[in-house]
C-alpha cells in the first residue's frame, strides 16, 4: 500500500519538508507520496473521497472532516500530532499606553483579527469574547486581515498585518497566537515594550494527521511508529522537524478541539458580521 498524504502548500517550505519526511517513511518500508492542495476545503473533500488516505489537517479542517464523516455514517480519526500542537493560546494585545484595562473596555473598540477562517487568530478569540458577553460585530468592530483565505491562518500573514495595524493605531486590539507574538517581537513588528497582553485565550490544540474509516489499514501502525521515532538529533530528519516547528511527534488527542468546535457552532467555518 502507498500512503498518499494530503497537505496544504501554505508556504514554500512545506514541499521540501514533506519530501524529506517521505524519504524517512520509505526507509521504514512504507511507499509514500504527497498531493498538494491550495486550500483545506479541497483537502477535506479529497480525504473523504479517498483521493488521499491521510491528511495533515488544521484544527478547523479536522472539525470539518469529523462532522462531514459523521453526517455520512463514517468516522474520522486523528492519529498523530506535533508536541507544539498542544495547549496553544491566543494573546489579545493592546498597546502599552492604551487606556483599555479589561475586557469590558473592549465595547465599541476596533479589534484586529487574522483571516476569516483562522482558528487561532479569529474564530477562537472571537468565540471567547462572545461567550463573555462581548458579541463581535455588535459590541465591538472587527477588522479581518484576509491573507490567503482557505489556508486557515497557517501562513500567519494575517496576524502580522493585524499586529502592524495595532502599532499604526488603526485598531485598538490585535489577536495573535502567543508564539507569533514572540516572533513579531523578535522581528520588530511589535517592538519590545510596545504592547501588553490584555487577555489570553485557550488552551487549545492545533494540527493533526487525520484519517477516515479504516484509515491506513495495516500500515497505519508503522506510519505512526515511524513518526514517533523521529529524533530531533537525527541529522536527516532533525532539520525537517525544526522547519515544521516541532521537537517530537506525539499520539493525537481530540480533547483540545472543544473551543474550535464551539466556534464553528457559533460562527460557521468563516467569521462574518
Amino acid at each position: 500500500m502507498t500512503i498518499v498524504l494530503g497537505a496544504v502548500a501554505y508556504d514554500a517550505k512545506v514541499v521540501p519538508i514533506w519530501e524529506g519526511f517521505g524519504r524517512a517513511f520509505e526507509r521504514a518500508g512504507i511507499a509514500f507520496d504527497t498531493v498538494w492542495f491550495s486550500n483545506y476545503e479541497r483537502q477535506v473533500d479529497a480525504l473523504l473521497s479517498g483521493a488521499v488516505n491521510v491528511a495533515w489537517h488544521s484544527p478547523l479542517a479536522w472539525v470539518q472532516t469529523r462532522r462531514l464523516a459523521e453526517s455520512r455514517g463514517r468516522r474520522a480519526r486523528a492519529i498523530a500530532m506535533r508536541d507544539t500542537d498542544r495547549d496553544l493560546r491566543t494573546a489579545i494585545l493592546v498597546r502599552s499606553d492604551s487606556p483599555i484595562m479589561n475586557l469590558e473596555d473592549l465595547r465599541d473598540r476596533r479589534i484586529a483579527v487574522g483571516a476569516v477562517d483562522s482558528p487561532q487568530a479569529t474564530l477562537i478569540p472571537l468565540l471567547d469574547l462572545a461567550e463573555r458577553g462581548l458579541e463581535p460585530g455588535r459590541d465591538s468592530r472587527v477588522r479581518t486581515f484576509d491573507v490567503l483565505v482557505g489556508k486557515h491562518g497557517d501562513h500567519i500573514g494575517g496576524e502580522r498585518d493585524a499586529a502592524r495595524a495595532l502599532m499604526a493605531g488603526e485598531v485598538d486590539v490585535a489577536c495573535v497566537l502567543d508564539s507569533n507574538q514572540l516572533l513579531f517581537s523578535r522581528e520588530g513588528t511589535l517592538p519590545a515594550g510596545s504592547t501588553r497582553m490584555l487577555h489570553a485565550v485557550g488552551p487549545y490544540d492545533h494540527c493533526n494527521f487525520t484519517v477516515v474509516d479504516e484509515g491506513l489499514g495495516n500500515v497505519e501502525r508503522v506510519f505512526v511508529e515511524t513518526l514517533l521515532a523521529m529524533d530531533i538529533a537525527d541529522p536527516e530528519v532533525g532539520p525537517l522537524m525544526e522547519m515544521e516547528g516541532l521537537r517530537r511527534w506525539l499520539p493525537a488527542r481530540t480533547s483540545g478541539y472543544a473551543l474550535i468546535e464551539r466556534a464553528v457552532d457559533r460562527f460557521g467555518s468563516r467569521w462574518a458580521p
